[in-house]
C-alpha cells in the first residue's frame, strides 16, 4: 500500500508528538515513532479495527482457512477487540464468538463478551454453556507484560501459551483449531511437540502484519483429536 502524501503528513505528525514527550523514556519514544510510521495502524484506523492485530489473523485466516461459517469461537485474552471482530466477520451470523479478558472492551455486535480469567477451574465450562457447546477454534494474541529482558519475556510469553492449550483441550471439539502468540527463543520449540500429541498439524507462522524486527510467531495446530479420558488406576492393593 503506497501513498507518499500520507507520508509527508505523517512525518510531520510524527515531529510534532515526539517533540512533546519529552518525558518519555528512550524506549516510550521508539515506540511512540514506531506506531505513528506504522500503515497497519493507520490502516487499522481508516478501515474501523481496534487494532493493528486484526492483520494477523486476517492473514492467518486467508491462509489457513480456521474461521469457517457457523463456528463457535473463543478469544482468549480478547482486549481491545481486533481478533473478535474479524471472527465475527467471518463466520457469520450462524456463528457464535465469545471473548473473554481481565479488561472490560466496548461491545461488538455479534460477540458475547465476558471478563473473566481462563485460567479459573469453572472457566472452561463457563465457556461452552456459553458456546452453546464445544469450541471449533481457541485463539490468543495474548501477551504477558514486557520487562525489557528477551529471555525473561519469552519464557513468560511462552507460559502464557501453554496454559492457553490446556484450556484449549478442555473446550475443543475434535477437528478444532489453536492459533496463539509466542516469542523465538529456543523453548518455543517445545509447544510444537506437546501440541503434536493432540493435533494433527502443527506449525509456526509469521503473518507479513508482525513487525520484521518482532521476534513474535505464531502457533497453529489443526486436527484436534479430542481429549482423552484419563487412564482409571488400579485398584490399591491391601
Amino acid at each position: 500500500m503506497t501513498g507518499t502524501g500520507s507520508g509527508r503528513e505523517g512525518g510531520r505528525s510524527l515531529k510534532q508528538r515526539v517533540k512533546t514527550a519529552k518525558k518519555k523514556t528512550v524506549s516510550q519514544t521508539r515506540w511512540l515513532a514506531r506506531q505513528l510510521n506504522d500503515p497497519y495502524v493507520a490502516r487499522a484506523k481508516r478501515e474501523g479495527w481496534r487494532s493493528r492485530a486484526a492483520f494477523k489473523l486476517i492473514e492467518i485466516d486467508d491462509k489457513y482457512h480456521l474461521l469457517k461459517p457457523g463456528a463457535r469461537v473463543v478469544d482468549l485474552g480478547a482486549a481491545p477487540g481486533g481478533w473478535s471482530q474479524v471472527a465475527v466477520q467471518r463466520i457469520g451470523p450462524k456463528g457464535r464468538v465469545v471473548g473473554i479478558d481481565l479488561l472490560d472492551i466496548e461491545p461488538i455486535a455479534g460477540v458475547d463478551f465476558a471478563v473473566m480469567d481462563f485460567l479459573e477451574p469453572d472457566a472452561p465450562e463457563k465457556l461452552r454453556a456459553m458456546l452453546g457447546g464445544p469450541a471449533d477454534i481457541v485463539m490468543s494474541d495474548m501477551a504477558a507484560n514486557a520487562t525489557g529482558h528477551k529471555k525473561t519475556d519469552h519464557l513468560k510469553i511462552v507460559a502464557l501459551a501453554e496454559l492457553a492449550i490446556e484450556f484449549a483441550r478442555e473446550v475443543l471439539a475434535p477437528g478444532g483449531s489453536f492459533v496463539a502468540k509466542v516469542l523465538q527463543g529456543g523453548t518455543e520449540g517445545s509447544l510444537l511437540t506437546d501440541l503434536k500429541r493432540d493435533f494433527a498439524v502443527v506449525k509456526h507462522v509469521k503473518p507479513a502484519a508482525s513487525r520484521k524486527d518482532s521476534a513474535e510467531l505464531y502457533v497453529l495446530a489443526t486436527g484436534f483429536r479430542g481429549s482423552k479420558p484419563d487412564k482409571p488406576q488400579d485398584d490399591e492393593q491391601d
